[in-house]
This record gives structure tokens, sequence and C-alpha cells, in this order.
């Protein structure tokens, strides 16, 4: 009869409180730390299962992301071994041969590490036509705002933005996503990432301890909310967008007055926003003073009509507009903006963009090189989805694909027997990057799927990146 193993104390096993002391990393990184810990210490064996992902996270007290984004990683690196229908287990350690004792043979090298294949189907979403990044249109903006630069503008102070590159994103948000936009309300940021740093030190300095977030939703800026003293409080998402009347009540019971929204395209499932609940959001916000901060992301990408004004120009008052050139340009760029209802003037960011790229916003905006990106990006990115669409009822005749026409990805329902965890595994395998719809929520009763990004895959290998991700769920 076999000897079945104690259960272990994972909790104990798994010692946060020591993986950091007056600086802690972020919870991620210290759930990561002490599984490795653990393993090289022994006291995981090889072969030993781990728990799933929402046991560990719930023993742990952690969010199930934090959990799998640590084996996530450690399942890169081989340390984990992760495969379709079977636990993640501790993997196997390979045994060196016995060293030889041939004095006039040099020693052999240790074996380099195994890596992962190259990515060469990049199914990720969130992440630009990186071969179309428009870089002699960028490289002419740089040198002609440079050229332009007054020489007393380059010693002096711009807290809040360099005054034409400020006057340039107004107008254009004006005339694009028909925002009401004032230059004096407009701050440049590094992108959506900085805007949201500082306007969740700014609620937090007001008095603010929690903020609204859909669920699921992007992770990073739930994270900056965190890292400064906002407890997000998730909000269920449906085929509309987020449940305002949710979203009212979780307020109502929490005192949350503030929320963060993808109200023109929901990410990661692709909705947008009712008019009812737009209306409903802005007047949630009204009655209670609140403020709602409207992620912009990809808003002007959308196929099946004109896109949707943004929410702000319903409440100028009360909404808090954050965009950036990542999704629509290149995140290498690193700029954004932010467009700030009258009552709020944040302290600026202690490292604003340089001047230079601001001066070259400025002209890249003006000079009309910024839509004409966007035109053929969109016209790009329609062509590309539908070959996806195509290409996954050829393959995957039975699959069910939700989102509305924009963006740059889609969500792809699996069959039960293909966990989502477990093929990302195994099309990493492959060089086939795909990313767990698990990854942006906790909520158990989501079903398992993968939010497909196609706004890096090159239109050549769509129909064998649909084979190869058909292959693995057979």
């Amino acid at each position: 009869m076999q000897k079945t193993r104690p259960i272990l104390a994972w909790e104990t096993l798994l010692d946060l409180e020591a993986e950091g002391t007056e600086a802690r990393p972020p919870l991620r990184d210290r759930v990561e730390s002490a599984l490795r810990r653990a393993i090289d210490e022994g006291r995981l064996a090889a072969g030993s299962a781990v728990p799933p992902s929402r046991t560990l996270a719930e023993t742990l007290g952690v969010s199930r992301w934090v959990v799998t984004e640590a084996y996530g990683q450690l399942v890169a690196e081989g340390v984990l071994d992760a495969r379709i229908g079977s636990a993640t287990r501790v993997a196997e350690r390979q045994e060196l041969p016995e060293p030889t004792r041939d004095i006039d043979r040099p020693r052999p090298r240790d074996p380099a590490p195994v890596s992962a294949p190259p990515i060469r189907y990049d199914l990720r979403p969130g992440i630009p036509d990186l071969r179309s990044t428009p870089r002699s249109r960028w490289a002419a903006a740089l040198r002609a705002g440079l050229a332009d630069l007054p020489d007393r503008e380059l010693a002096a102070a711009h807290p809040f933005g360099y005054a034409p590159a400020r006057a340039a994103v107004a107008a254009y948000l004006s005339r694009s996503r028909h925002a009401d936009a004032d230059p004096d309300r407009v701050t440049i940021t590094h992108g959506a990432t900085d805007g949201m740093d500082i306007l969740t030190r700014e609620l937090h300095g007001r008095g603010h301890r929690t903020i609204l977030v859909e669920d699921p939703s992007w992770p990073r800026l739930r994270g900056v909310a965190e890292n400064n003293g906002l407890r997000p409080i998730r909000v269920p998402v449906d085929d509309d967008g987020v449940d305002t009347e949710m979203l009212a009540a979780v307020a109502a019971r929490t005192g949350a007055r503030a929320a963060l929204v993808t109200p023109a395209h929901q990410f990661p499932l692709g909705a947008a926003l009712a008019p009812a609940r737009r209306e409903q959001l802005v007047r949630w916000a009204r009655e209670h003073a609140g403020l709602v901060i409207e992620d912009d992301y990809d808003a002007e990408f959308r196929y099946d009509r004109r896109p949707v004004p943004a929410l702000q120009r319903l409440a100028p008052d009360c909404v808090a507009l954050i965009g950036s050139l990542s999704k629509s340009v290149s995140p290498a760029l690193g700029l954004g903006w932010m467009l700030l209802p009258p009552g709020i003037a944040p302290a600026p960011s202690p490292s604003a963009p340089s001047l230079i790229d601001q001066a070259a916003l400025a002209h890249f905006v003006t000079q009309g090189d910024f839509e004409r990106h966007l035109r053929a990006s969109r016209t790009r990115f329609r062509r590309r989805r539908q070959r996806l669409l195509d290409a996954l009822t050829t393959e995957l005749p039975d699959s069910s694909v939700a989102g509305i026409a924009a963006g740059m990805h889609l969500v792809l329902t699996l069959p039960s027997h293909a966990p989502a965890s477990a093929v990302v595994d195994a099309g990493a395998a492959e060089g086939l990057a795909l990313t767990a719809l698990r990854r942006y929520t906790d909520a158990a009763d989501r079903p398992d799927a993968l939010v497909l990004g196609y706004g890096d895959l090159d239109d050549a290998l769509v129909e064998e990146a649909v084979a190869r991700l058909a292959a693995l769920l057979r």
C-alpha cells in the first residue's frame, strides 16, 4: 500500500513575511521567491504537486493573479512543470554525469540553461503592431520639435507639460474623442500608468482609501492604485460593460468615491459601456462628489462604426481621461496625457517626460502624422481581426468568441478539457505566446478562456498560429 504524503502547511512553508524587510518587493515577487527557496532547499521535492492557484491564493491571503503570475514565471524557467490534464509540479532536476578523472581531458563546461523558444506567434493582448511603428515620421518630429524649441524654453520649468504639446493633445481629444478639452487641464505624462500614479496619489491625499475597478481588468493600473494606498474593490462586467447598479451598491456599502473604467472598449472582455450605464455612472459620480477615471487605452480602433465619444464629454466636471501612445503607436515612446476635471490639480510628477519628446509629440500631432498612423492602423487591424476570426471558424468551428469589433484583442472560450493555464504553458514551448483570461480576474464564475491579441501578430502567420492553437486544444 502506497504511503500518503502528509498535507503541507503552505502558509508556513511559504513564509511571505521572510521575503522582504524595510522596502518589501511586490507580493508576486515574494510568492515567487518563497516557492523558489522552498524548492532549492528541498522542502518541495521534485515531482511534488503545488496547489491550484486559487487554493494557494486563499491560503496565503493574496489574489489569484499573484499566484498565477508566480507560477507562470517558474514554469517559464523550468522550475515548475505544467502539462494539460495534470497538476503543476516541481520539475525533475537533471543529474549531471560524474566528472572524468582523466587529468589530460579538459573539464566539461556546465550545460547552458534551457530557455523557452523565441516567440514566433505573438497572441498577447495590449501590444501594437511594432513592425509598423512610424519611425521615420517620429524621427522627423523629433528633429522639427527640437529645431522649433525657443532657447528660453530649454531651461524653463514645465510642471504640467510643454504648452504646445498640451494644446496639440487638447485639440486632438476634441476632434477625435469629442472630449471637452481645455489645454490648461491637460497634463503630459509618461503614459497611462504614470497618469494613474499621479491621480491615485492625489486621491489618497484627499482621503480616499478605496477605488472601484472592473472585474476583469488590466492588473497594472489596479496595482498602481494599491501601491498608493487605495484598495481596489472589484465590480463585475457583462456584455454591456461594467454593472453600474452593482457599482453604486458596492460604493454605498464601502464608501468608495472613485472608479476606474474602460467604457469605450472594456479590457479584456471587449464590451462597450451601454448608453444607459454611461448616464448612470456619471449620475453616481455627481451625486457622491466622486471621480471616474476613464482609461481610453485603444478607443481609436473601432471597425463596425465610428468610435464612441469619450465618457468625459458627458461629465467633464467629474471624469478624468487618461491616454497614451503605448497602444496606438508604441510603448517605447513613453508619452501619454491626462485630461482632468477643473477641481483636480494634482502635484506634477517628479520625473516629467523629456521636453524634446514633448516637442516632438506636439509636431507629430499638429502635422497630422498621428492621425494618419491611426487610419492606417485601423485598416490593418480590421483586416487582421477578420482573418483571425475566419481562421478560428475554420480550425475551431465550435469555439465561442466574444468582444465587439474594436481594439486589438478578442476573447476565446476554451473547451472544458483544456485548462487555460496549461494551454498557455504548452503554447510557450512551441513559440506561441498566449494569455489566460484568469490573469485578469479572481471571479470563479468566469469560463476558462484566452485573451487573444492580434496587434503584433504577423499577417503571414495568422492562419498558422490558429492551426497550432487548435492542435494544442485537440
